[in-house]
């Protein structure tokens, strides 16, 4: 569902699953990275392309292993610490918390990330996009085959 930085000595990283909290001693990126290359393709390579398709610059959307719906975006500059990791298809609702905003998500655990609504609110727009555009090429390739 996240993951987000650990402040820490002992752990890096809090990772947030559906049925699980793990603290791991293992930086969020090196994470990402590793599971876009078990997707299929590096992080920076994903990071290219959905920079092109969706005219994009900074925070861009991961589609971590599109195959498998599997999709997050950061909150800040990937290389900032704050930044964290929140992967779209768990997202029930999120609201406005003065400066922050308070996720919800399917399972009904909460998480208050230290964003804007309306920043929080762009970057699941962008990953919307970003999903959007993937999921359309196989289908209008198929169209297109069709007419030939």
């Amino acid at each position: 569902m996240a993951i987000v930085p650990a402040y820490s000595p002992d752990y890096d990283t809090i990772v947030y699953e559906t049925e699980h909290t793990y603290y791991v001693k293992e930086l969020a990126h090196s994470m990402i990275e590793r599971a876009c290359i078990e997707g299929g393709a590096t992080c920076e390579g994903r990071r290219d392309a959905v920079s092109k398709l969706i005219n994009v610059s900074s925070k861009i959307p991961i589609p971590i292993d599109p195959l498998n719906h599997i999709y997050a975006f950061p909150t800040h500059s990937p290389s900032k610490f704050e930044c964290n990791w929140i992967f779209y298809h768990h997202i029930h609702t999120f609201k406005k918390l003065s400066n922050k905003t308070l996720i919800t998500f399917m399972n009904h655990h909460q998480l208050t990330v230290d964003i804007t609504h309306s920043t929080f609110e762009k970057q699941v727009q962008r990953t919307s996009f970003c999903i959007v555009r993937l999921t359309q090429r196989p289908v209008e390739r198929k169209r297109r085959l069709e007419y030939v």
